[in-house]
């Protein structure tokens, strides 16, 4: 039964479309051209920029008057609310099961938000456990981090694979610990040329599918 290492963000759930969304309905708010779309998405860079480095810049750009500190309140818990799980995520996750993989989510980031959002939207149903940088201590790349993930449901490492978006934190962490991985390209095309996945999806459904073909 060999173990799945899951990323959260942009791969069980879509992170990117969820704040996509928001944001059109925040540029409207306050007035702005919808060609600044793009110039939020690009700023937001996919969640990595502090929330308080983002609300400075939109506070700066737009002349707003709220307070940075609700600013960054709304970034954080704003385009959660559009979140959800893709019916075809969840079915991908229920037939991995099935087929004697154990789903387990690796995500970095705050223990609260990202534990609120794997409960909210019904994930925990179809994952045998996670676990967050914040409450561990540690956070991908670092080998440990899968360690810690894998002694929570009392299995080894051997033969387990890391599925994620993100080339460093995903297969940067895969390939320290000599783990097959499967990467989300999201459109990109890999340029990393100090480690490669071992396969390249379009999301977590063929990622799955990639999976089993090699059993």
């Amino acid at each position: 039964m060999p173990l799945v290492f899951l990323s959260l963000d942009d791969t069980l759930l879509d992170r990117s479309g969820a704040f996509r969304l928001w944001a059109k309905g925040f540029l409207d708010e306050v007035s702005a051209p919808h060609d600044d779309l793009e110039w939020l998405v690009s700023v937001d860079a996919d969640g990595l920029t502090s929330r308080w480095d983002l609300a400075d810049l939109i506070r700066d750009r737009y002349r707003l008057r709220v307070p940075t500190i609700d600013l960054v309140d709304e970034l954080r818990t704003g385009p959660l609310t559009y979140e959800r799980l893709d019916p075809m995520v969840s079915c991908a996750l229920e037939i991995a099961a099935d087929a004697g993989l154990v789903p387990l989510v690796v995500t970095n980031g705050p223990t609260e938000q990202q534990e609120s959002r794997i409960r909210r939207t019904g994930l925990e149903r179809y994952v045998a456990d996670w676990v967050i940088s914040e409450e561990c201590g540690v956070s991908k790349p670092n080998p440990r981090i899968f360690a810690l993930a894998a002694q929570r449901v009392r299995m080894r490492l051997a033969g387990a694979w890391v599925v994620g978006d993100s080339p460093e934190a995903d297969i940067g962490g895969a390939a320290a610990l000599g783990l097959p991985s499967v990467w989300l390209h999201r459109g990109r095309s890999w340029v990393d040329n100090r480690f490669a996945p071992t396969h390249v999806a379009g999301n977590v459904i063929q990622a799955i599918s990639a999976i089993m073909a090699t059993r």
